[in-house]
């Protein structure tokens, strides 16, 4: 079974400003073990040097790394796993053509998809958005820390990753509900403080749960 480090980042070049590879680099910097590259904006051939280079900074510094969506861009930089949304491509067929030594996750945001991700060759669950987020431009329903613990027991040993609108303020909270990993976005790249300095804080807040 997957273990996942309890803080996951995800990077963002609109937030952040920065080349996903910067980002990563600043990531690293403040304890990050686990990253997922998440482009939305750019086609697969405009991102793919700066994929490349932000997987060789993960894989000199033992990061996972994880890339949102696109599977191609997965397999061309040798990523540790891809995460799927669910329109995306199925996880039995991405599974087809990344092997079965890669993570698979998938997103989630209410029971029965979660009902049917568990039927799914996937590594972890992800599920929200667990409070409000601008992070998406057609966000979810709000599912609540109610929802994370239901959710909790539902999954039993898979890895559960909580998203959606988490911070330095409530990820506790989110983790003390079941929550295995927390899926940050925002609150490391916006800005108000460095990356690396945001990004320990929250390590240190994460590490108190064990």
């Amino acid at each position: 079974m997957l273990t996942l480090p309890k803080v996951y980042a995800i990077t963002d070049t609109s937030i952040s400003g920065l080349s996903h590879a910067d980002q990563v680099r600043q990531l690293v910097d403040g304890g990050i073990r686990l990253i997922q590259l998440r482009e939305k904006h750019k086609a697969p051939g405009d991102w793919i040097e700066d994929a490349i280079l932000a997987a060789e900074i993960a894989r000199d510094n033992d990061v996972i790394l994880i890339v949102n969506d696109r599977i191609d861009i997965a397999m061309a930089i040798d990523a540790d796993g891809v995460h799927l949304g669910q329109t995306d491509l199925p996880a039995d067929a991405a599974r087809r053509l990344i092997g079965p030594d890669k993570i698979i996750g998938i997103s989630t945001h209410n029971v029965e998809q979660v009902r049917d991700a568990l039927s799914q060759p996937v590594d972890y669950i992800a599920f929200g958005p667990v409070f409000s987020t601008n992070t998406k431009a057609d966000p979810d329903e709000v599912t609540g820390v109610e929802g994370l613990g239901e959710t909790r027991k539902m999954v039993g040993t898979m890895p559960l990753v909580a998203i959606g609108g988490i911070d330095h303020s409530n990820a506790s909270t989110v983790l003390t509900a079941g929550a295995d990993s927390v899926a940050v976005i925002s609150c490391l790249l916006n800005g108000e403080r460095s990356i690396p300095d945001a990004s320990r804080a929250l390590t240190e807040i994460a590490a108190q749960h064990g």
